[in-house]
């Protein structure tokens, strides 16, 4: 895949705050502009000073596992909440360069713009890779919540102090804790969830990122 180099990676945390605020005027929400037939799921695991990232990539809607890419890196920065992009953004870059299959969309285990300065994961990553990304997590970073009703499907829209619209909280499945979405980069919250819970197979966690994220942790 084609990859944008912006900026370094090997920088001090106040040099990364000013990349990510630089990067802001890059970020574009919109309605997907083309049918979804192969989507990507990448997750990062750590082990002592080593990252561990992962890209699998399926066929959609049948979620068919067509490629998966495992690398390692040495870890070049710390850990950081709001910088986590600097810790796995590498390892991730060094799979998506050797894919063979180019998706049409990317989840990324993190978030897009539910973000103290709108750039997470999926955001700041979207814009590198130019594609259609989605941030999906298991906590919320920053923003405004509401517990969503029990069923699949039910949200509730995350705010920032402003009052603007930066997520949703997600019940992707009947009676468990729900998950929280965000647009990346070229693409809307509508369609956000829309693909999270076409993923969705009777796990809290969406499939793509499921199986991304039980191959960092295997050996």
């Amino acid at each position: 895949m084609r990859i944008t180099h912006l900026h370094s990676w090997n920088i001090s945390p106040q040099k990364a705050i000013k990349i990510q605020l630089g990067l802001k005027n890059r970020i574009s929400l919109r309605n997907l502009s083309k049918k979804i037939r192969i989507i990507a799921g990448c997750d990062a695991s750590f082990k002592d000073n080593k990252a561990i990232g992962v890209v699998v990539v399926m066929r959609y809607p049948e979620l068919k596992v067509i490629e998966t890419i495992k690398k390692e890196s040495r870890i070049n920065f710390p850990y950081i909440p709001g910088l986590l992009t600097f810790r796995e953004g590498p390892v991730l870059l060094r799979c998506f360069k050797v894919l063979h299959y180019e998706p049409d969309i990317i989840i990324f285990d993190g978030q897009g713009i539910a973000h103290f300065r709108n750039m997470g994961l999926a955001t700041h990553l979207g814009i590198l890779l130019s594609k259609p990304s989605i941030g999906c997590a298991k906590s919320r970073l920053t923003g405004i919540i509401k517990q969503p009703a029990l069923k699949k499907g039910a949200y509730t829209l995350i705010k920032d102090s402003r009052g603007e619209i930066i997520g949703a909280t997600l019940r992707s499945r009947d009676n468990i804790k729900p998950i929280f979405v965000s647009p990346g980069h070229k693409i809307n919250l509508k369609d956000s969830m829309r693909i999270i819970l076409g993923c969705s197979r009777g796990f809290r966690i969406p499939e793509p990122l499921r199986y991304a994220h039980h191959l960092t942790k295997a050996q």
